[in-house]
């Protein structure tokens, strides 16, 4: 396996800076915040669907049903955040491969979770075994790719701000004396 060269210092520090406003301010991306949606959905739509195979509940049916398609919805819109902050990673290296893949297995696990609506289309207030075998199978991929997402962010700290930025929240307040 080929080693690459350690980024530059200047190749890290634009990692850490939105490449515009609409991704987040410094240290903020928006990205982090809009995931929650989709994996929020979806954890619910597993939830609702062990409930609704177990009971052949058709309330819960159409609730796993309309918070996948909720998922679906909010993962778009994360993915366009994420793809912001991933033109800010240097190419060649190893933060742009774990993010490459990151953004790979997001996209396969977006692709099931539509799978799993297309097989619930027909009938989207019955139970579907089949619709929610793929949604768990999407639901794993999701978990490796969040694994990656941390990586991305806590390892390599891409969009997070700087130590020299941090140390300032650490200093202690000074307090107006009486």
């Amino acid at each position: 396996m080929a080693t690459l060269p350690p980024p530059s210092e200047s190749a890290m520090k634009t990692a850490k800076h939105p490449r515009t406003a609409l991704a987040g301010p410094y240290g903020h991306p928006f990205h982090a915040m809009m995931v929650t949606i989709p994996i929020g959905a979806w954890t619910a739509a597993i939830v609702f669907d062990i409930i609704a195979l177990a009971r052949d509940d058709e309330a819960f049916a159409t609730g796993a049903f309309w918070l996948i398609v909720i998922g679906i919805a909010g993962a778009a819109v994360a993915a366009v955040l994420g793809l912001m902050d991933f033109t800010v990673i240097a190419k060649g290296t190893r933060a742009h491969k774990v993010a490459l893949t990151h953004m790979v297995l997001n996209t396969l696990a977006l692709l099931l979770f539509v799978g799993s609506v297309l097989l619930r289309l027909r009938e989207p207030d019955e139970p579907s075994v089949w619709g929610f075998v793929v949604a768990v199978v999407a639901f794993l991929v999701v978990g490796a790719s969040g694994f990656l997402g941390g990586e991305i962010a806590y390892r390599f700290g891409v969009r997070v701000a700087d130590e020299s930025t941090q140390r300032t929240y650490f200093e202690p307040v000074q307090r107006d004396e009486p």
